[in-house]
């Protein structure tokens, strides 16, 4: 196992990239529930903590805010109900776990955790992975009505997608996301949706399929993704930032902005990453993403938008 001595970490934590909000009290209110996401994170790994639990606790936070799209704040399909999806990944082992398209589990980070943990399989999707969640006798995980993830916000979001010829993909993203390194050298990232707003029934992204959406390994780095799921599952963007770092030998920063910026197969959207000396990337090729860092230097950073 790798050590990271004197308490060194990082953290990197996305709150989906996409279309950039002007409303003063939208950004507002992003940041504060960033800052609270981030300061959580930042104690545990401080603390000693690991960068699994890290990850956990900050996508829970942002999964409980209806301001971020996951988990009380997920969008709606496009027949008006909320199927959630999440992965977690362990850099020290590759070991993960995902969910896809819940509909009952309040924090499906928790689930997707629980399915690594608790199980022989990687993914578990829809009514059995509601099913699963509701056999378990856990702490993590609540059972919840659908009609908790229905917000005003979300409705009125749909009617108004409807209702329109249709959003360009851009105004449809949102998705969160963190990374850690802790002091132990191990890397951990996970990613949490509610999908694209007015999706088709049953579709799954990105976010839980793990080289897609997050990926993680203690030789190199850890990445969560936003933006376009069908663009990040056709070039296995985050596992092609590991092969970039394994095999061409590139830096995460330059890996990351290399496949942000292609224009063969292009992918829109964007990454954060931490890599194995605990350097933080951040970058997007949208309007906007909601992002913020720390790490055991003082670094403490939160931005929305551009």
């Amino acid at each position: 196992m790798a050590q990271n001595n004197d308490r060194n970490y990082s953290l990197v934590i996305h709150g989906g990239a996409g279309s950039a909000t002007k409303d003063v009290e939208v950004i507002a209110a992003r940041e504060v529930v960033l800052g609270e996401a981030l300061d959580k994170g930042s104690s545990i790994l401080s603390s000693g903590g690991t960068s699994l639990d890290a990850v956990e606790t900050v996508i829970r936070i942002l999964e409980d805010s209806p301001l971020f799209n996951a988990g009380k704040g997920a969008v709606l399909t496009a027949t008006s109900t909320n199927e959630l999806d999440a992965t977690i990944m362990d850099g020290s082992t590759r070991a993960c776990g995902a969910a896809g398209g819940v509909t009952t589990v309040k924090n499906p980070i928790s689930l997707a955790r629980l399915v690594m943990t608790e199980t022989r399989h990687v993914l578990l999707a829809a009514h059995g992975a509601d099913v699963f969640a509701a056999s378990l006798e856990h702490p993590q995980i609540e059972i919840v009505s659908p009609e908790y993830f229905r917000t005003e916000h979300q409705v009125k979001r749909l009617k108004r997608t409807q209702e329109q010829a249709r959003l360009t993909d851009m105004e449809k993203m949102g998705t969160v996301g963190c990374v850690a390194l802790d002091c132990h050298g191990n890397i951990a990232a996970g990613t949490s949706t509610g999908g694209l707003v007015n999706k088709k029934h049953g579709r799954i992204g990105d976010s839980p399929i793990v080289g897609a959406g997050t990926f993680a390994d203690n030789r190199t780095c850890g990445i969560s993704c936003t933006g376009v799921g069908e663009d990040f599952i056709r070039n296995a963007v985050a596992y092609d930032v590991t092969a970039r770092m394994l095999y061409k030998r590139q830096r995460m920063e330059k890996a990351v902005e290399d496949i942000l910026r292609r224009e063969d197969y292009p992918v829109r959207g964007g990454m954060i990453g931490i890599d194995y000396k605990g350097r933080i990337t951040m970058q997007f090729n949208t309007a906007g993403m909601s992002r913020a860092a720390a790490d055991s230097s003082g670094l403490r950073y939160i931005k929305i938008g551009k």
